[in-house]
């Protein structure tokens, strides 16, 4: 089974590093690329995670921040994919016997014909 995958979106460190404080600051930059985004949208690409990116903005990007895709995006495991002690099954039983139960283990039901007379 594949390991379950998330990621970090760092623009706004790196446009930091480089000494771009304002997000309006890459709207002329990315203009000049061909990519006309409205402020807004810049504000969200930059402040948000995005979740949909194209590739032509992300290559502009990478571009203007003269930096490497690993820069812009740190792989992480998802929330929730550590991987689980695997309990015993039922009736597989444990050195503490059942845990989380005490002594309680239920019955077996059966059921029997009905007696016609």
């Amino acid at each position: 089974m594949a390991a379950k995958l998330d990621y970090h979106w760092h623009l706004r460190k790196v446009m930091a590093d480089r000494g771009m404080f304002s997000t309006t600051d890459l709207i002329p930059l990315l203009a000049e690329r061909g990519i006309n985004l409205s402020s807004s949208q810049v504000y969200r690409l930059v402040v948000e995670r995005p979740e949909r990116l194209s590739l032509k903005i992300l290559m502009a990007l990478l571009d203007i921040l003269d930096c490497t895709m690993d820069d812009l995006i740190e792989p992480i495991p998802a929330a929730g994919a550590m991987k689980k002690p695997k309990k015993a099954a039922a009736g597989g039983g444990t050195a503490s016997g059942a845990e989380g139960l005490g002594g309680l283990r239920p019955k077996r039901a059966r059921i029997r014909g009905v007696d016609r007379t």
